[in-house]
């Protein structure tokens, strides 16, 4: 899979496309892509999704934009396992944002992408207001030569179709489990391991530390959780603090993380923490000690958890 902004090799002479923001890459947005890959082949062409940076909601309309389920390379690495041959990032401006539906269609799938067959979500528009609905994209693609393709939602275990709205609301809620359904993967936060103060490590419990993502990642709620660390050593289960650490008096928030049977030190290296479930709320104790036996308690819950979720 390349990444690119701009025209395609010389060579592509033609493409399947989709776009839009797919934000959390969940499991309606698998579908699209699975389909998009499906149809490149069959057509013995390339794959292309067409996204956006920043969300388009941050430039229109700020105060509605939502927090983001993926941030920086994590969507990136999800859609790294789709299949698909090109994603074209794309940055979103007041520009772009004027754009109708036919100036986006000529300007950037047919003279960008070299578009033939276009997918696009059942609820999804392309242009200014989302104007440009499945019967003008058609329309369009008639004048122009690309066929259009509508692909029907995916509907979760609940009823209701799979959404980045839906994870996001599962994620607040601290309801993983119901958050992994619409992902088809736990809820995960990346970054490169960095120094700590070397706390854990003192009271018997070394951690990884992980750098706060973007502000515009939607994080779970402050607690302590059962986590799978993916590493480039492979997975460790452990359990995780995501806020202050008030018995030492540091107010400022942390991901840090102890991992089970891990030895040596991750210092540099890429990691993900998947979140499985939330033990309990963030605490201040009397003492280092009490706070010992409190993550030895922590441990065992955390290691019931990894055992019933391998």
């Amino acid at each position: 899979m390349s990444n690119s902004g701009s025209a395609l090799p010389p060579d592509v002479h033609g493409t399947v496309v989709t776009v839009g923001t797919f934000d959390g890459v969940h499991r309606g947005h698998q579908d699209v892509l699975a389909r998009l890959v499906q149809r490149a082949r069959a057509l013995d062409t390339r794959s292309v999704l067409v996204t956006f940076d920043p969300h388009p909601l941050e430039v229109v309309n700020p105060s509605a934009a939502p927090s983001l389920l993926t941030v920086g390379d994590e969507k990136l690495e999800v859609l790294a396992e789709s299949g698909i041959d090109y994603v074209a990032i794309i940055p979103f401006t007041r520009a772009l944002a004027a754009f109708d539906a036919e100036r986006f269609v000529d300007d950037v799938l047919v003279a960008r992408y070299r578009v033939r067959h276009l997918l696009m979500g059942h609820d999804h528009g392309l242009g200014r207001n989302r104007a440009g609905d499945e019967s003008v994209l058609r329309m369009l693609g008639d004048v122009r030569g690309f066929s259009v393709e509508v692909v029907e939602p995916v509907m979760g275990h609940h009823g209701q179709p799979v959404s980045s709205t839906a994870i996001r609301r599962a994620v607040a809620g601290v309801d993983l489990e119901r958050a992994r359904e619409g992902l088809g993967r736990w809820y995960a936060v990346g970054g490169h391991v960095v120094r700590g103060e070397q706390r854990g490590r003192l009271l018997g419990f070394p951690t990884i530390n992980v750098p706060l993502p973007s502000p515009r990642k939607l994080l779970p709620p402050q607690g302590v959780y059962a986590v799978r660390v993916q590493t480039p050593r492979g997975p460790f289960g452990g359990m995780l603090n995501l806020g202050p650490r008030p018995t030492f008096g540091d107010a400022d928030v942390t991901l840090e993380a102890h991992l089970f049977e891990a030895a040596g030190d991750f210092y540099g290296m890429r990691v993900r923490i998947d979140f499985l479930r939330r033990l309990r709320e963030t605490l201040r104790f009397e003492s280092p000690q009490a706070l010992v036996e409190q993550l030895a308690l922590d441990e065992r819950a955390a290691r019931e958890t990894l055992a019933l979720t391998s």
